[in-house]
């Protein structure tokens, strides 16, 4: 998991795909129980949220539809609900260890399938690369 930042990109490495580009951060109490509340809408280009820990969420209170990726600890896709209408409540996947909440149809643009690995990462001001290509140079 990212250190110390608060907004980081989705990348699918199976597929080569981004997801997401401005995914905020969720890993306090206080984080996770805002969530996207208060959003009049999430818009393609404005990201979402990343849950952590979780393996359920709800959409009561929200006004639009939205797209929802679990991620197992190896960041694996362990399950997808695509379209999540509002005052909605998920199971929970028991194989989850965190949560992706998405704009409307990002899994279908990315192609995102259960099996995918995932790349989870933070903008890190003045590098070129990410922090863990970065590391890996």
């Amino acid at each position: 998991m990212p250190e110390a930042c608060s907004e980081v990109f989705v990348y699918n490495r199976t597929k080569e795909t981004f997801l997401a580009l401005h995914v905020k951060l969720a890993d306090s109490f206080g984080a996770r129980l805002v969530g996207l509340l208060g959003r009049r809408s999430l818009k393609p280009e404005s990201g979402g949220v990343w849950i952590i820990p979780g393996n359920s969420i709800h959409t009561i209170g929200m006004l639009f539809t939205i797209d929802v990726v679990f991620l197992d600890k190896n960041m694996k896709v362990v399950g997808l609900r695509e379209l999540v209408r509002p005052f909605s409540i998920t199971r929970p996947n028991f194989r989850a260890r965190s949560v992706l909440e998405l704009p409307a149809h990002t899994i279908v643009k990315s192609h995102t399938e259960i099996g995918d690995e995932l790349l989870i990462d933070a903008y890190t001001a003045g590098q070129l690369y990410p922090v863990s290509v970065q590391q890996s140079i």
